[in-house]
């Protein structure tokens, strides 16, 4: 499916790059005046208003493919792979016990030393 989606975005990619240079090519509405008085564009490739058409038309399969590869990356962007769930989900890992101390260690507790803020009492707030 990955594969799937990069090909999608490469064309969602060309198209959008396609529609910036129709868009940039083509000319606005004040140009058609022009033509028609014999500004240069009449002996164009397409004719007199056939580029405008042509360009037109192309912009607009151009926008259709896009907003088809939109839809399609935000369909796949959303879809949830079924195998693997969120950490959330997943039961938590049951650590192992302590080990319990043998009876060679069941002294050694008891030799345990205070800690010297709290032997020498600097941790307590004095009193008045």
């Amino acid at each position: 499916m990955s594969v799937l989606v990069n090909v999608i975005l490469g064309v969602q990619m060309l198209t959008a790059l396609g529609m910036i240079g129709l868009i940039l090519v083509q000319h606005g509405k004040g140009a058609d005046m022009g033509a028609a008085f014999g500004s240069g564009s009449s002996g164009s490739l397409f004719g007199a208003s056939g580029s405008a058409n042509f360009l037109s038309r192309t912009t607009g399969v151009l926008a259709t493919v896009f907003f088809v590869a939109t839809l399609a990356l935000a369909y796949f962007g959303n879809a949830r792979p079924t195998g693997s769930g969120s950490v959330l989900e997943t039961p938590a890992a049951v650590a192992p016990a302590a080990p319990v101390n043998g009876p060679a260690d069941a002294g050694s507790n008891a030799a345990v030393p205070a800690p010297a803020a709290a032997a020498s009492g600097a941790g307590q707030i004095p009193t008045k």
